[in-house]
């Protein structure tokens, strides 16, 4: 699956962003899809996962509440809706799928496509 997110840029703390992920490729087809962000100096983390037919969701717990992960089919797309941003969130954010289970956390192998950098300022 070749991957392009896009919708990152600068915000204030509390505000909103609306990341879009363009998928094309055979296996986005019945795949679980989400999305990672690495902050400098840091390792790239899980942030949501969507399965194919968006009943199953997952978030990590820094972001539980805040971000809501959503996709559509028919345009091979992945979104990721960003509420109360703070400082922390400050990351390049990246799409990914499909993603595996691996030691009951969900991995991406890559290649990964271009992220989209966000940054949340206090």
């Amino acid at each position: 699956v070749q991957l392009q997110a896009s919708g990152g840029g600068l915000v204030q703390a509390g505000g909103s962003l609306r990341l879009s992920c363009a998928a094309s490729g055979r296996t986005f087809v019945g795949s679980v899809m989400g999305w990672f962000r690495q902050a400098p100096g840091t390792e790239r983390e899980f942030v949501a996962s969507i399965s194919w037919n968006s009943y199953g969701t997952y978030y990590a717990d820094s972001v539980k509440g805040r971000f809501t992960i959503s996709r559509n089919n028919a345009g091979n797309m992945v979104y990721l809706q960003m509420n109360s941003l703070k400082p922390e969130d400050t990351a390049v954010y990246y799409c990914a799928g499909p993603l595996a289970l691996r030691d009951s956390n969900w991995y991406y192998p890559g290649p990964w496509g271009q992220g989209t950098l966000v940054t949340v300022s206090s």
